[in-house]
């Protein structure tokens, strides 16, 4: 707010007729005090409009400043919010984060687009399960997306050998595998640009910046849904990763897309959980504690 350091001339008092011993005033001085009249009131006029310009400014703080705050029947942020003068470089300020929002990587800002460009965890594993269905995997990660590729393949390789996912009772087995060496399939996790147009390259599906998607060769994960969770899911970040990872690979398995079994049950791994649960129990997992398969009707 401007502060109000001087408030000018201090407004003259009005000039006043001195009346004469004999008769009163002559003719012209009659003119002249008339003249000295108008101008004193012309002047005095000027002076009042400015002092209560000045009060204005004082009192409600709208001087031009460039703190000053904007006009009150406008919206917080104004409709100039963002936008910076030529020439400034500075990246816009980060959104304050939503109630309840989390420290770390489920906190942090997402980018919507990003290079294009992959790099490949240099990592290998041992192949986990017993099934005869052998997928052997190798995990990428878009550049720039503050993901590691190491991290990121242990954590999927974990998803797949856990006692609840696919290689429950032989139903399949997984093995990564590093970058170059023979693979059946590729996980990549993208920034939901790149990840849209690879699931539409791939499958001509729109993923709307907000889905993952399985296409030929592999399997596409929205890096917003990595970081993020899913709205839908009431749970730890990496029983939703696994969600994704279990989902998607069920499809390599030969699984279709299957509805909630019912009120209160469990969802099915292979029910897209994104969309709504449908009365069903979020769940991240093909098979229950017990080792017993969720099922669910085909999806319509």
């Amino acid at each position: 707010m401007r502060s109000v350091q001087q408030r000018g001339p201090v407004p003259p008092t009005l000039s006043t007729v001195t009346a004469h011993p004999t008769g009163g005033p002559t003719r012209g001085a009659r003119r002249q005090s008339r003249r000295r009249r108008g101008r004193g009131c012309l002047t005095g006029l000027v002076v009042v409009a400015g002092l209560l310009g000045w009060a204005l400014v004082a009192l409600d703080g709208r001087g031009g400043d460039a703190a000053s705050p904007a006009p009150r029947d406008m919206p917080p942020g104004g409709a100039t919010a963002g936008v910076r003068p030529p020439g400034d470089t500075r990246a816009p300020a980060a959104s304050p984060r939503k109630p309840g929002a989390t420290s770390g990587p489920t906190a942090r800002g997402v980018p919507a687009t990003g290079s294009g460009d992959f790099a490949a965890a240099q990592a290998t594993g041992a192949r986990v399960g017993d099934g005869g269905h052998l997928l052997r995997y190798e995990v990428l990660v878009e550049t720039g997306t503050g993901i590691s590729p190491a991290r990121a393949a242990e954590e999927i390789a974990g998803i797949l050998g856990a006692p609840r996912g696919w290689t429950t009772k032989g139903a399949a087995s997984f093995q990564l595998v590093g970058s170059g060496q023979p693979h059946d399939l590729t996980v990549r996790i993208a920034t939901a640009g790149t990840a849209d147009a690879l699931c539409w390259a791939g499958i001509h599906q729109d993923t709307e910046g907000e889905y993952n998607c399985e296409v030929p060769g592999g399997v596409v994960v929205n890096l917003k849904r990595w970081v993020q969770g899913s709205p839908t899911f009431d749970g730890p970040i990496h029983d939703y990763r696994a969600l994704i990872i279990n989902h998607e690979m069920g499809h390599f398995l030969g699984y279709g897309h299957m509805g909630c079994p019912g009120p209160g049950r469990p969802a099915p791994v292979m029910m897209q959980q994104i969309k709504g649960l449908h009365g069903c129990v979020a769940n991240a997992w093909p098979y229950d504690s017990a080792g017993r398969f969720v099922p669910g009707p085909p999806a319509t």
